[in-house]
């Protein structure tokens, strides 16, 4: 009978375990990874939702074919970031001017001019495809793929899966699982945390979209 009880003990204890192990898997479906863009809102984010930045199908949408971007734009999150992996989809279009987007990370808005950020920018684009340029700040591409592979790695005016893996001073990009940056920020006196910002750039018609913006905080 002692035997018999301990036995039902074990099955409730593995029972419980498994629900336990269920309710994770539910709550945190990607390994750690939760969406900063609920799909619908702007829940989160801030910047021109009037003119520039749109909801579309759970997509963000910047930017216009139709007249020329004047200045660069971004929505940003609401909170800084500072060690994380963050992943999302990324198609860009247009024919004319400058067809230029990218992702801020470790970024802060400025005050002069209001519409501008400092910071790490994953860059996307012609001659800039999935390469680390510093915005309102060196003014630079810091680290670029080879231009001959990233080529063939690219799917333009289609979408691309983009990775940004930021810590502690490290940055490396990824573009449809290839390795396009590597590289470690060697100025103590720069910002390694801060707001995440989507950009269409000034000076083309150009359209750009985000989605399944996912987010794995390593701290």
């Amino acid at each position: 009978m002692q035997r018999f009880f301990n036995r039902l003990s074990y099955l409730r204890y593995l029972i419980a375990l498994y629900i336990l192990v269920c309710f994770s898997a539910c709550n945190h479906p990607s390994g750690g990874f939760q969406p900063i863009f609920d799909g619908q809102t702007f829940n989160g984010w801030n910047g021109d939702t009037t003119h520039i930045w749109r909801i579309e199908d759970k997509m963000i949408i910047g930017g216009s074919l139709k007249k020329t971007v004047p200045q660069n734009e971004f929505l940003c999150t609401d909170a800084s970031y500072k060690n994380f992996i963050l992943t999302f989809k990324i198609k860009l279009t247009g024919e004319e001017g400058f067809i230029n987007s990218g992702v801020q990370i470790w970024s802060k808005r400025l005050t002069e001019p209001a519409h501008e950020m400092q910071g790490f920018q994953a860059d996307w684009g012609e001659g800039y495809w999935a390469s680390l340029y510093d915005e309102s700040r060196r003014n630079e591409t810091l680290a670029a793929p080879d231009s001959t592979l990233v080529e063939d790695w690219i799917h333009k005016n289609d979408w691309n899966d983009y990775k940004i893996h930021a810590e502690n001073g490290h940055i490396q990009l990824y573009i449809n699982g290839h390795q396009t940056v590597d590289y470690t920020e060697k100025d103590p006196s720069v910002a390694t945390e801060g707001i995440i910002g989507l950009q269409i750039h000034g000076g083309g018609k150009a359209l750009v979209a985000f989605k399944d913006l996912q987010l794995k905080n390593l701290d």
